[in-house]
């Protein structure tokens, strides 16, 4: 038997209880008077007490002034009450508990016992509970000599214990907990329907979302597809780009002869002749003769097109003539062109 008992136990709490405790939590924090959702949507009641009526909605005094839910106070004469302190590991069954209580300590038949009770104080520990104990009979006596009241069932019954207030069972307090009862259940329906509507709401946000992306999907294969004619004529292009810098290359490595001869030629004046002429890439060496070989370098090395113009060798006069030879090598400012 202990073994079966550390089958459920963790971490010294025994899992059989969960669902109990479970259901106790709920039942506190939709029933208990303390409850905020109890203190929200439970009825207001109007207390008539032999010297007037006071107003209470879940337990406090409210400000209210109309309701058509009535309680009787009892006078302290025709109260039992008790104060139990209680272990609080008892609250999930504490029913049962204050049902054995009121049999064992009650001075009335079982017939004609009823009782209520409140949880005056809770710590980790213990619950301390205010228990009020009546006789139907002499309940009954009392409000049909002070309030003429013969149906049990027309009004609540209320005891007033060290200053907290106890609803007495079987009387009428069950219209207000079917009333309260009513609102919850309308309160979770509504809640529920919003809830519906969120996830409806999620449902279509993601729908629509779908659809976009399923746009964006059809859009970018239709993108790649059309694409890749650009990136074929791209390539294309990159080729044609390489060829032409090959080309350039090979141009300004092996410059067209023709066009520096036909600006030579146009440069220099009669009498001015080249004897040799040689290029290659941008430097073009030549040899010649001219009445003023000076004269030629000068004019030579004016033109924009030529980057530098130098003599390599000194201006020579030819013997029983009257010319000059000169050597020059020209820098050509630019690849020519073709």
């Amino acid at each position: 038997m202990l073994e079966s008992a550390q089958k459920w136990d963790l971490f010294g709490y025994d899992m059989r209880n969960l669902g109990r405790h479970w259901l106790s939590a709920w039942r506190d924090a939709l029933w208990a008077p303390d409850s905020p959702i109890r203190e929200r949507l439970d009825e207001a009641v109007c207390v008539r007490r032999e010297d007037g009526e006071v107003y209470y909605q879940a337990g406090k005094r409210s400000d209210t002034v109309a309701t058509i839910y009535t309680a009787i106070l009892l006078p302290e004469q025709l109260v039992l009450s008790k104060m139990l302190d209680l272990p609080a590991a008892v609250e999930g069954d504490i029913e049962e508990v204050l049902a054995l209580e009121c049999s064992a300590h009650s001075p009335f038949s079982t017939d004609d016992t009823s009782y209520g009770w409140h949880i005056a104080l809770r710590d980790e520990s213990k619950i301390s509970v205010v228990l009020a104990i009546v006789s139907k009979s002499s309940v009954m006596a009392y409000l049909v000599s002070k309030f003429d009241v013969h149906d049990p069932r027309q009004h609540e019954v209320w005891a007033q214990i060290e200053g907290e207030m106890v609803v007495i069972r079987g009387f009428g307090e069950g219209l207000r907990e079917a009333s309260y009862r009513k609102r919850l259940l309308r309160v979770a329906g509504m809640l529920a329907v919003c809830a519906l509507l969120i996830m409806l709401i999620a449902a279509v946000a993601a729908g629509v979302k779908t659809l976009e992306l399923e746009r964006v999907e059809e859009m970018a294969a239709t993108t790649e597809i059309e694409s890749q004619d650009a990136v074929r004529m791209r390539s294309s292009l990159g080729l044609a780009n390489e060829m032409i810098l090959a080309v350039n290359a090979i141009a300004m490595a092996y410059p067209n002869p023709h066009i520096e001869i036909s600006r030579l030629t146009h440069l220099l004046e009669d009498g001015e002749f080249i004897q040799r002429f040689s290029i290659k890439g941008l430097d073009v060496d030549l040899q010649g003769g001219a009445a003023d070989a000076a004269s030629v370098m000068e004019r030579l090395a004016g033109q924009p097109e030529y980057a530098e113009v130098t003599a390599p060798r000194a201006i020579t006069r030819v013997r029983g003539a009257e010319g000059e030879n000169f050597y020059l090598n020209i820098r050509l400012a630019e690849a020519p062109l073709q």
